[in-house]
C-alpha cells in the first residue's frame, strides 16, 4: 500500500543572516538561458535569483544576446557562449557550461533557450556531466525534454526540480492538457515518485511535491499569467537551494514567495497590468515579510 501524502501546511523560513557572513555564504548561482529573441527571459531569471537572496549569479547566454542580457542588470556577471548562427545554444556548448558550473552551487536552466534539437542534448548532457550538482529546470529546458520516457531523466544524487506550467507537464507525460488540470496533485505525485525528483505545477493553487509530501500553495493571482513570470520563478528558486534550502524547502518557499510578490503588486498596480518585472520589485516585499 502506498504511504500517505504528509500535507505541508506553510514553507520553510529562510534562517535569518549572520552578522559575518559574505556574498560567499549564499550561494552561486549559475543561469543557463536565453536565446535570439528571448534575452529577456535570461534578463529576468539571473535578476531573480539577485532579489531571492544570491550571493553571486552569472548568467551563461550565447554571445549574440550576451550585450543585452549584461545590460539588463549591473549585479550578475555574464558568460558569453559561441553557440549557433541562429542565436540559441548547441549541444557544442556543452563542455564550455560544463567549466561554468564547477564553482555555482545551482543551476537554474531553461528559460529562453529555444526548442531545436540541439538544446535537447544539451540539457540532458548537462545532467549528465554534472550529476551532483542542484539544477532547475524550467521552460524550454522542460519541451526539450518532452513527452519524456522513465529513462529519459538519468539517475543522479543531485536534487532537480522541475517548474512546469500545465501546458508544459502535459508535454512531459505525453496527455492533453485537460486531463492535467482535472487531476493535478495525483499526476504531480506519480510523476516524482516514478523520477524521483521536486515537481512545481503551477496555475491557480500551485502544487508542490517530491512524492513523499504535497505542499499546496494559495498566494498568487491571474495577473500572473503574463510573459516572463515563470523565468522569475526559476531563479528564485535557485537561489533559495544556494542559500542552503533543500529542493523541497525551496520550491515550496520559492512558490509562496512568487505568489505572495505577486499579490503585493497586484494590490498596489492592479491585475491587468501586472508584468513580470513588477514581480521582481516586489521580491523584496514578499521576502522581508516571510522572515
Amino acid at each position: 500500500m502506498t504511504a500517505p501524502l504528509d500535507v505541508i501546511a506553510a514553507p520553510q523560513r529562510l534562517p535569518p543572516r549572520p552578522p559575518d557572513s559574505h556574498k560567499g555564504t549564499y550561494g552561486r548561482v549559475l543561469v543557463v538561458a536565453g536565446s535570439r529573441g528571448m534575452s529577456g527571459a535570461a534578463v529576468l531569471c539571473g535578476s531573480a535569483a539577485l532579489r531571492g537572496g544570491a550571493g553571486l549569479v552569472q548568467v551563461a547566454c550565447p554571445a549574440d544576446v550576451q550585450p543585452v542580457v549584461a545590460a539588463g542588470n549591473p549585479c550578475y556577471t555574464t558568460a558569453s557562449i559561441a553557440g549557433r548562427a541562429d542565436g540559441t545554444f548547441s549541444e557544442a556548448c556543452l563542455e564550455q557550461l560544463a567549466r561554468l558550473a564547477e564553482p555555482a552551487d545551482v543551476l537554474a536552466v531553461g528559460p529562453g533557450l529555444g526548442d531545436r534539437e540541439d538544446v535537447g542534448f544539451l540539457v540532458r548532457g548537462l545532467l549528465v556531466r554534472l550529476p551532483n550538482k542542484p539544477v532547475v529546470l524550467d521552460a524550454d529546458g522542460l519541451n526539450v525534454l518532452a513527452p519524456l520516457k522513465d529513462d529519459d531523466l538519468p539517475e543522479r544524487p543531485g536534487p532537480l526540480v522541475l517548474t512546469p506550467h500545465p501546458g508544459e507537464f502535459a508535454r512531459l507525460l505525453g496527455v492533453p492538457t485537460s486531463q492535467v488540470q482535472a487531476d493535478r496533485e495525483r499526476l504531480a505525485v506519480d510523476f516524482c515518485q516514478r523520477h524521483k525528483l521536486v515537481l512545481v505545477l503551477k496555475g491557480h493553487r500551485t502544487v508542490v511535491t517530491d512524492g513523499q509530501r504535497v505542499y499546496r500553495n494559495d498566494t498568487g493571482n491571474p495577473g500572473m499569467a503574463t510573459g516572463g513570470s515563470g523565468d522569475v520563478l526559476t531563479g528564485l528558486i535557485a537561489a533559495l537551494v544556494g542559500q542552503g534550502l533543500s529542493a523541497f524547502d525551496a520550491a515550496t518557499l520559492g512558490a509562496w514567495t512568487h505568489g505572495r510578490a505577486g499579490d503585493l503588486a497586484a494590490g498596489e498596480l492592479g491585475q491587468v497590468a501586472l508584468t513580470a518585472t513588477d514581480l521582481l520589485d516586489y521580491l523584496p516585499g514578499a521576502l522581508s515579510g516571510e522572515q
